[in-house]
């Protein structure tokens, strides 16, 4: 198997500067890997660090030592060393990211919300726009809703548009922060189908989804952060 992700004794605190500097370890010692075509699922309570691992893998949080090791144009660069430029560059071609919120700009229309990944890599808009309506169709976004800013959808909706944005894409790693949890059991079907498709596209990913009936259908290991809890 090839691996697109190794992280190896990972380690996260925050310190809270508006409160005297107090400091708050979070995980310490995560290591596991993620290898193409394959969906690990994170495991463990509220609280465990979850959300910050995946964090950690996209870059949005420095990890405060350890590895965090993706291979990016086919080699290998550390996240946790890395210098800004090149973790947007990793965003922008290697590593995508769903969210449970969809952040969008205000009034723009849910067709540019779901097309613009395509086209900032430089697909066609035509095209670009052609793949974001098959989306919209297959996760049940009505049509007549396409032109309205997705800011204005129900919770389920904008989860909806929020999952389209990030599967248009054709990135080698893919990290799921709950992408199910707004929605009903007819969606949840089509989005374990979305994955296992991108698993048979040879993506690899990392999720977090707490539905036990999800966590079965897409995982093919699972990784237990109670182990690397700071507290544990």
């Amino acid at each position: 198997m090839t691996a697109m992700i190794e992280i190896t004794n990972a380690e996260k605190t925050f310190i809270m500067h508006l409160q005297g500097g107090v400091r708050l370890p979070v995980v310490r010692g995560v290591s596991f890997d993620v290898n193409a075509g394959e969906c690990v699922v994170l495991a463990g309570p509220s609280g465990a660090g979850k959300s910050s691992i995946l964090k950690m893998i996209f870059g949005n949080y420095r990890c405060d030592d350890g590895r965090i090791g993706i291979r990016h144009e086919d080699a290998w660069i550390d996240l946790a060393k890395a210098e800004p430029r090149e973790v947007l560059s990793v965003r922008r071609s290697t590593i995508g990211y769903v969210s449970q919120f969809l952040r969008a700009v205000p009034r723009v229309p849910t067709t540019d919300v779901v097309a613009e990944p395509l086209i900032a890599t430089g697909v066609p808009r035509e095209e670009a726009y052609a793949q974001a309506a098959r989306l919209l169709r297959r996760l049940n976004i009505s049509e007549r809703l396409w032109s309205l800013p997705p800011s204005t959808f129900s919770g389920g909706e904008q989860q909806r548009v929020n999952i389209a944005r990030g599967f248009i894409s054709d990135h080698p790693i893919l990290l799921l922060d709950e992408p199910t949890a707004s929605l009903d059991a007819a969606n949840r079907e089509i989005v374990v189908s979305l994955i296992n498709e991108k698993k048979r596209a040879g993506v690899a990913m990392a999720a977090i989804v707490h539905d036990d009936e999800v966590r079965r259908a897409i995982a093919d290991r699972i990784v237990d952060v109670t182990s690397f809890a700071a507290a544990a």
